[in-house]
Order: structure tokens, then sequence, then C-alpha cells
């Protein structure tokens, strides 16, 4: 007999023929068949596949009214860097803290509406540094359609909004730095215009339109739900919405009024359940960190380096956040290099 032919089960997905030749050629030809098989069975043609196919990923937790310009620069980073897939998730900025330090849940890259959150709540037990890269303000922001749309101004909007018939809307202190800032913005304007009592009027007014974060109120005002909301500029920007500005002594928008906006403060939920933390009044200021067990970390710092270049600010010019450049850091030494570079003057 020339050939015997027998198979052999390697497991109930694979199925192994050998065979039993005197003939050289035939032998020759086993044995090729054999070696094959053998890398079949160990290097599987999908799993070859999904691994020269399979992209970085990227999760980055950050505040709502970062949304528009992250989606941006996240779309322009994909693109120059196709291997990699960025996941954006939204939310308050205490909230987005409170995902890392009390539910664990992955990231790669917290951005807040708040330095103050950065630095309270993750530095030194979850990121070794921050970087305020951007500046805002509060505004009443409202449609067409809202009551006393013609008449409310700089001067008269307290009136305005204190009318039984006009309903407006905050986001939740406890959640968002837009909330809190908003209650800031009460007690400044009580001082500016020299109207005792005003704040608590304010913030005891229409409750139950408060929301977990700023860009929630959007979908409140666009449905005529609500007439008037307090809101970051950029958002009412973003969203072609219109808006009043409001002093600067009131809108938290100038560093060099910090003496006047630390005079406020207010008391907001903490890192833990139950603890409340104090909040002081400043300027609006974004910060952006990698935590220090990011599992893409240097995509990480890779995709923040492209956030602050020049086509990253570019970005967030345009939907009405003006950049802080240089940016601003207390945490200088542990900054990565890449990043660190950016801060410094280029030399001659």
């Amino acid at each position: 007999m020339d050939f015997l032919l027998f198979k052999l089960v390697v497991s109930p997905n694979h199925l192994l023929i050998l065979g039993y030749s005197k003939n050289l050629k035939c032998l020759m030809v086993m044995r090729v068949f054999f070696a094959l098989t053998l890398v079949a069975l160990l290097f599987p043609i999908d799993s070859i596949s999904q691994s020269s196919t399979q992209k970085k990923e990227l999760i980055i937790f950050h505040a709502g009214s970062l949304s528009v310009p992250l989606k941006q620069v996240a779309n322009e980073y994909e693109k120059r860097n196709p291997k990699t897939k960025i996941y954006l998730e939204s939310a308050g900025s205490l909230v987005c803290a409170r995902k890392v330090t009390e539910l664990k849940k992955p990231c790669d890259i917290v951005a807040s509406s708040d330095y103050f959150v950065i630095n309270k709540l993750l530095i030194p037990d979850y990121a070794s540094w921050s970087i305020r890269f951007a500046t805002n303000e509060i505004v009443i922001a409202f449609s067409e359609e809202s009551k006393y749309s013609k008449e409310i101004n700089s001067n008269n909007w307290m009136d305005i909004l204190q009318k039984p018939d006009v309903i407006y809307s905050r986001s939740d202190p406890d959640s968002d730095p837009c909330g809190y800032r908003t209650l800031f913005t009460f007690m400044l304007a009580e001082k500016f215009y020299s109207k005792p009592g005003m704040s608590d009027k304010m913030t005891s007014k229409n409750k139950e339109y408060i929301r977990p974060k700023e860009v929630d109120l959007v979908a409140l005002l666009e449905s005529n739900a609500i007439d008037y909301m307090f809101q970051y500029k950029s958002v009412a920007i973003q969203h072609g919405l219109k808006y009043i500005e409001l002093p600067k002594e009131i809108n938290l928008s100038d560093p060099l009024k910090n003496d006047i906006y630390s005079s406020v403060r207010a008391f907001v939920a903490g890192s833990k359940p139950g603890v409340k933390m104090k909040v002081t009044g400043d300027y609006i200021n974004y910060s952006i960190t990698v935590l220090d067990i990011a599992p893409q970390k240097e995509e990480a710092v890779n995709f923040v380096e492209f956030l602050l270049s020049p086509e990253g600010i570019e970005i967030f010019k345009k939907n009405g956040q003006e950049p802080i450049i240089p940016f601003i850091t207390e945490q200088s030494e542990k900054l990565p290099s890449k990043i660190l570079k950016l801060k410094m003057p280029e030399k001659n």
C-alpha cells in the first residue's frame, strides 16, 4: 500500500489530516501540507486580520460645554492618525471626575470646565498635572420666542427674570461648574447692582428647571419649556442663540477682576458621598489632564499636544472659547516634555 490516510481531531473547530506514504514525492507534499496546516492552527487568519486592523481607543471624559470643539478636534486628530479611534463622553465636570474616583471607569483624558475640579479631585491620586488652556464667560441666553426678549438687557435682566410669567434655568452646582458659577454671578450681581436679597430670590425661583449640565438647558430653551438660561457664551454661540452679556464684574471672564470674584463662595458635593467642598469664585478657565493610569497614555499625550497646537486652538476660537496663551499650569516639572515644549518660547 503506497499511501495511508487518517485524520486527527485537534479541537472541535480544527481537523488535522495526516498520512503515510512510501513514495518520496508524495511524502514531500505531505510534509508541506502538514507545515501549512500547523501554521493555520497556530495563527488563525481571523486573528491576524483583527490585529492588523485593530485601532487604539482613546477615551475622553469632558465637560458638556466642550462637546462641540472637542468633537471637531477629535475628528481632525483621527484624520491625521487613522489608527486611533476617539470616544467622547460628556457630563458635568464634577461628574466626570467622580467617574474616575468613585466608579473607576477606564479613561485616558479628563477635560474640565474648571481647573479646580482636576486639581482638587484628581491630583495627586489619579493625575500628576493639569493645564489651563481656554476661557469663557457667563451670559443669559434666550430665543426670539422668549418672553420680554425685546426688552431684556444687561441692566434690567434681574427684574425681567423675576416676573411671575418668566421661567429660567440653570445647571446643578453639585454636578457642573456652570451651576456654581451661576450662583457666583447671583452673589456678585447683588453687590454690583446694590440689590440686597437678590441672590436668594434668583436661587429660589424655578428650581424645578435645574439640570445636571449646562448643555442640557439648550433643549429646554429650544422646546420653549423655558424663556432664559444662564449659560456659557461659547454654548450660546455654538447653538446660534441670542444672549446678553453681563458686566465683567459679575460674568467671571476677566482674570484681572479675580479679587472681586474671590469674594464669593459656594459649597458643592465633594469627592465622597455626603461630603461638601468649598469652591471660591475665580475667572472661568478650562483645564485638561492625562490620567496616570491611562490605558493609552502615550496617545493621550499626543492628543493633548494636538489640542494645544495652532490648529487645535483655532477650533476653540471659532467656537467662542478664547485660548489661554501660553497655557497655565502649577505642575510644570511633571508635564510630558512634548507638552512643556509648547509653553516655552522658541529660541532664535
